[in-house]
Parts: C-alpha cells; sequence; structure tokens
C-alpha cells in the first residue's frame, strides 16, 4: 500500500487495485511517523537539564514541519504523476493540529488551553477524510 491516496480508478495501477475509502485516507493524511518522532524528541528534551527548552521546541516545530511537507511529498511522488500537493499541504497541517493537541511548544502561549488542541484534534481528523486530493496534471489539464 503505497502513501498516494487513491480516488479514481485511472490512479490506481494494476486492474485489482483499491480505491482508498474514508478510514484508508485517515491514515494516509496522518503523519505518524514525523508524530512519533515529534513526541520521542519532545521527551528527550523535557528530560534535559540546562537548556533553553521553549526555544529547542520551537526551532525544533519548524524544522519538523519542514520535514513533514518534504516526507510526504517524497512518500507520494509517482512517475508521470503531479505532485500530491494537497494530499502534503493537508498531512503538514495534521502535524501542526497534532502537536497543538499534544500541548508543546504551544502552551507557552498565554491563550493555549488543552481543550482547544483536542478540540481541534478531533474535528480535523473527522473531517480530512472526507476530502479527496485530485491533482491537476500541468501538461494536459486532464485530472489523475
Amino acid at each position: 500500500m503505497g502513501r498516494r491516496i487513491i480516488t479514481s480508478q485511472l490512479q490506481a495501477k494494476g486492474e485489482e487495485a483499491k480505491l482508498d475509502g474514508y478510514f484508508d485516507k485517515l491514515i494516509k493524511y496522518i503523519p505518524t511517523e514525523i508524530v512519533g518522532g515529534w513526541i520521542a524528541m519532545t521527551g528527550l528534551i523535557k528530560g534535559a537539564s540546562n537548556i533553553p527548552t521553549n526555544t529547542i521546541l520551537w526551532v525544533l516545530f519548524v524544522i519538523f514541519t519542514g520535514l513533514t511537507a518534504v516526507y510526504i511529498i517524497q512518500q507520494t511522488f509517482e512517475p508521470k504523476k503531479p505532485l500530491a500537493i494537497k494530499q502534503t499541504s493537508i498531512s503538514t497541517i495534521a502535524f501542526i493540529v497534532w502537536v497543538f493537541a499534544l500541548g508543546e511548544p504551544f502552551n507557552s502561549l498565554s491563550f493555549y488551553n488543552p481543550v482547544y488542541g483536542s478540540i481541534l484534534l478531533i474535528l480535523y481528523n473527522l473531517t480530512i477524510p472526507l476530502i479527496n486530493p485530485v491533482e491537476e496534471s500541468k501538461k494536459n489539464n486532464m485530472r489523475v
């Protein structure tokens, strides 16, 4: 199973390829590997002493956000198909939403409340599988 979301038979490889349903899209949209790396990294940083924890977490948040986009583009790349920009954008926002729900480093902001993160996470995860990331082909302006 590739990471690229398949919403039409034209995108599928082979005759028996299965179109992605709601739960398949949910799994492919959430960058679990990156979220897992984030959780491990924040655990290491919070356990360290004599370091500027908040600054390091914000810098890592920016790095992980960029890493998410690069990782999803790489994981969804298929020759002769346009880049999966919509899927990459949705996955990158999913990473940001997960980090917001987990708290660090957003809990350093005055407006942050864990309830907001939980609500946002639930709503985002329930709605993203409803989006079909049909990418436009620049060459012939056909949907693929």
